[in-house]
């Protein structure tokens, strides 16, 4: 990534004699947006700070929000990329298809008759920045936007099974494994053992671990280099699927995740 001041020029601009670091948040964010865009990604902080002129710190929080808003994704390596919703766009203004995360995860619902959500991973945490419910006649706490932790849900489970184990001892002595009900995995040792057993059968079920009478099952979406960018997962209720059954969800819902791939 170039760092001379012709480029930052070009990425920013100057506006009304203003400075290329100065400017409206809006403005800010869209040459954040430019700079983690660009060819050669995705960047470090202090990359996307430099390209895009902005303070570091200004960069950080709008670089949050974007990740949050599903515009930018985060790395397993602290860099920047582009996100889904940034993708999405440029599908529509190229004339491709720009509901494909939509219709993936309609498909799914409708297979499965199930509330249906898309997360990305940052972190300690996973971000839901899709939910599509159910026609059942209950409604889930969760929402666009939320963050999660990874030990307690499916989607979060699916994750930590698929990157190093010493990135998941980092990120267990970092975040704790707090109970978030009394079904929840609350030993490194106990959550080593499932996260064996959820990377070969490819799926996780979170029974009761983070909501009280709430069942889901999840799956990672795997970026080209096998680490995992996000999940999907499909969440019931236990008065009206049982285990087994939600677990018959698994082909749909792989099928789901592979083909968000490309997309995320």
């Amino acid at each position: 990534m170039s760092t001379d001041g012709t480029q930052r020029e070009a990425a920013g601009g100057s506006r009304g004699g203003r400075t290329s670091a100065a400017g409206s948040a809006l403005e800010k964010s869209l040459r954040i947006l430019e700079a983690v865009a660009a060819p050669g990604g995705p960047y470090r902080l202090a990359e996307v700070t430099v390209a895009a002129a902005v303070p570091k710190s200004s960069t950080f929080r709008i670089l949050a929000s974007l990740i949050e808003q599903g515009f930018v994704r985060q790395e397993g390596d602290s860099r920047y990329g582009v996100g889904p919703r940034l993708r999405g766009l440029s599908a529509l203004v190229s004339g491709g298809e720009p509901a494909s995360i939509e219709r993936i995860l309609g498909e799914l619902r409708e297979t499965t008759g199930q509330t249906v959500h898309l997360a990305l991973h940052s972190g300690e945490t996973i971000t839901y920045i899709r939910k599509l419910e159910s026609d059942q006649p209950f409604r889930t706490a969760s929402r666009v936007g939320m963050q999660m932790p990874l030990h307690s849900t499916a989607i979060g489970k699916s994750i930590l099974a698929h990157l190093p184990a010493e990135e998941v001892r980092d990120l267990i002595a970092a975040a704790g494994l707090p109970p978030r009900t009394p079904r929840t995995l609350t030993t490194a040792a106990a959550l080593r053992a499932q996260l064996a057993e959820i990377h070969e059968r490819g799926f996780a079920v979170d029974d009761e671990e983070n909501e009280a009478a709430i069942r889901c099952i999840g799956a990672a979406v795997l970026g080209a280099d096998g680490r995992p960018i996000g999940g999907v997962s499909v969440t019931t209720v236990t008065f009206l699927v049982s285990r087994e059954a939600i677990e018959a969800y698994a082909p749909a819902l792989r099928a789901a995740t592979e083909a968000l791939a490309p997309l995320l």
